[in-house]
């Protein structure tokens, strides 16, 4: 007579933050995340796809932004997995998720970059913003800790990029 193969189950989450308020924190940075990774592929593109007498410049700054970018989606997405929930990660999640436009179809002039990526960052600020009741509600430090992170760094690059369009 075989012996019935034996499952484990995954234990069930006890962090002190219900089950409601996983969820609803989760979604809500499934949104942030969405957000990141869109921005950081229009800044990519323009990053590639910048031309004029500020090419070195933007070139250059769009490189760090979109490392920054990059680096970020990766605790994002791990936060969601530690509330006990699948992170999104196809374009197609992206797409319904992000309230950031995805990049123009044609490049844009170099000064029409930095005002799409000052409203991308601008975005991704509120977006993450909106987050902070729910993290606050279920005494989410570590989420509350990682969106303060965020808006700093969307909040100060909106700032420096905003600033290139002042005449």
């Amino acid at each position: 007579m075989a012996k019935a193969a034996k499952t484990t189950a995954a234990p069930s989450i006890n962090i002190g933050i219900s089950d409601k308020d996983r969820a609803a924190i989760a979604q809500g940075l499934s949104r942030l995340l969405a957000d990141t990774y869109t921005l950081y592929l229009t800044t990519h593109n323009f990053h590639w796809n910048v031309t004029g007498p500020m090419f070195n410049t933007l070139h250059t700054m769009f490189m760090a932004q979109y490392t920054e970018l990059w680096n970020a989606v990766d605790p994002i997405a791990e936060r969601i997995r530690s509330l006990g929930h699948v992170a999104p990660g196809s374009y197609a999640e992206f797409g319904k998720l992000a309230t950031v436009p995805d990049a123009p179809a044609k490049p844009p002039k170099a000064l029409e970059m930095v005002r799409v990526l000052v409203e991308g960052h601008e975005a991704v600020a509120r977006t993450a913003r909106s987050l902070f009741p729910l993290a606050d509600k279920a005494s989410d430090e570590p989420t509350a800790d990682l969106l303060t992170q965020r808006l700093t760094v969307h909040e100060q690059t909106a700032w420096m990029l905003r600033s290139l369009l002042e005449e």
